[in-house]
């Protein structure tokens, strides 16, 4: 029940990020916090089976997005699942668990993000998780998270790895430690053959005894409240009605690449000129909002198999490997995801008994999120502008020719039968990139509509304070300057960790004093 005598804080989106902050405000029993959620709550039997999440596309618990149609990729409209739920996308996803590299995370400060480098983050990363027996340098041991690689893996892993490491790659012997390089096994958010998700981990624990907590599912914010440039509150529906709250120190927009940039703008938030075309009054002038909006593009190159594989009790996907496109890069921009089924878009065709090298990269080209009009209920107009920047392309093309170097290895001819996408008929470089062009689709890792940093496009501060007004934060995807080169929810488990620090006040501001192997 909504408390009659307000709050302190009010977060916006109980997915990845709204959980974690809620649950470690709340720490502090004095701390009073209303934490909205569009959707219902996490209760359908699916989420927590491994194997089934693709199966929520398209649910209750998803959004369904779909971009507009994209130009460089013959006007395609790419389909984008967003978690509708209690822990948001947790609660859909893959359940792949990948840091990323030291340079991900540095490439943010480069960006004016001070505060936010790879040692900066890495206690929070350690933090947020319990690893026993893992390296304590790099690895936590008393966090609500329990990653692990696979548990009973499916026998098609550990060929992957091989033909990786007859291709020449590296081994990573744990790709969230030291040395992330390379072909391993990922740890995955699987517990006891069950999803993990933020929600389990942060918020189910604790949501009953904490009476400082209010959890309002089936809450969708569509305003924020104002009073001489601060925002006071939020204004949400339930059902048919429209209910205020007010916060006496903050609203904490964690809504995601999509919905925090929306609500913004909804609320008088951005570009002066698109928010009047759009029949929104200005409250604040904010250039950047929307913009930056940036998504890892994802081709498949599937194999039919010659002999039967096995069903998994996993996620499908329990190995992957990163690489550089370019030797002198900081770090690696090429994730290769090896699915022991067929994974690609439903606009093209393979046979069921196929396995699949997953190709993505970190993008240059940059899109937007705007609004179609000042009505809340409006699908927003989401441009990822996939292949805007020509390298994107170029990269999604060479990261094919990898996938079929590994396919035509040693370890996997007692299993490859045929390659069925792009297939074996697309062999020069202009027939790949025209498949590139139609088989790509997202990675489902939209990040950067809020970035964060200090110039004119910054959205927000390394404080993660909306610019130009106050009493008001964001928490999400959607401050990443730039996306990590591996799956996102990690990265935002541990910005919502130091952001919660932040917003109590509790930030450690010591030299971090960490080993710079991690290359």
């Amino acid at each position: 029940m909504l408390s009659s005598k307000g709050y302190d804080y009010i977060v916006v989106g109980a997915g990845t990020a709204g959980c974690v902050v809620a649950a470690r405000l709340t720490e502090r029993p004095g701390t009073r916090v209303l934490l909205l959620e569009a959707g219902p709550p996490d209760t359908l039997a699916e989420i927590a089976i491994p194997p089934a999440w693709p199966g929520l596309w398209g649910t209750e618990v998803d959004y369904g997005y779909l971009t507009i149609p994209q130009r460089e990729m013959n006007q395609a409209v790419v389909s984008w699942p967003r978690g509708r739920t209690l822990g948001g996308s947790s609660s859909i996803n893959g359940m792949v668990y990948l840091r990323g590299h030291r340079n991900d995370y540095d490439s943010w400060v480069e960006a004016g993000a001070a505060g936010w480098s790879f040692d900066d983050v890495l206690p929070y990363l350690r933090k947020m998780e319990s690893v026993p027996g893992g390296d304590t340098v790099w690895r936590g041991q008393h966090g609500p998270l329990h990653p692990a690689v696979a548990a009973d893996p499916n026998p098609l892993s550990p060929v992957f790895l091989e033909a990786a490491a007859a291709a020449g790659f590296p081994m990573s012997k744990d790709m969230n430690g030291a040395d992330p390089e390379g072909a391993g096994w990922h740890d995955l958010a699987i517990v006891e053959g069950r999803r993990q998700s933020i929600a389990d981990a942060y918020l189910h624990p604790v949501a009953e005894r904490r009476t400082n907590l209010t959890i309002a599912s089936g809450s969708r914010a569509v305003d924020l409240l104002w009073a001489a440039g601060r925002c006071i509150g939020v204004r949400f529906a339930r059902g048919t009605e429209i209910v205020e709250a007010r916060a006496d120190a903050e609203v904490i927009l964690c809504a995601g690449a999509v919905d925090s940039p929306r609500l913004l703008l909804l609320s008088g938030v951005g570009p002066a000129d698109e928010l009047i075309a759009a029949g929104v009054d200005v409250v604040h002038d904010l250039p950047g909002v929307g913009r930056n909006l940036h998504d890892h593009p994802l081709v498949s190159v599937v194999y039919e198999a010659c002999k039967a594989i096995p069903p998994t009790a996993n996620n499908h996907a329990e190995v992957s490997m990163l690489w550089r496109s370019d030797a002198a890069l900081p770090g690696p921009d090429m994730q290769l995801l090896f699915a022991h089924t067929p994974f690609h878009l439903p606009t093209l065709e393979s046979a069921p008994n196929s396995f699949t090298f997953c190709v993505a990269t970190v993008p240059d080209s940059r899109g937007s999120v705007r609004l179609r009009d000042a009505d809340p209920a409006s699908a927003p107009l989401i441009d990822p502008n996939y292949f805007s920047e020509a390298r994107d392309l170029e990269r999604l093309i060479d990261g094919i020719s990898v996938a079929r170097e590994l396919a035509h290895t040693a370890p996997f001819a007692d299993w490859r039968k045929e390659e069925a996408l792009p297939g074996s008929d697309l062999i020069t470089r202009h027939e790949v990139a025209e498949f590139v062009r139609r088989a790509t689709g997202s990675y489902f890792h939209p990040v950067g509509s809020c970035a964060m940093g200090v110039g004119p496009d910054a959205v927000v501060t390394p404080e993660l304070r909306v610019r130009g007004v106050e009493g008001l934060r964001v928490v999400d995807a959607s401050v990443m300057p730039r996306v990590v080169s591996v799956n996102t929810n990690v990265a935002v488990t541990a910005i919502a960790e130091r952001a919660a620090e932040l917003i109590a006040g509790e930030v450690r501001t010591e030299p971090r004093q960490i080993s710079s192997t991690h290359r």
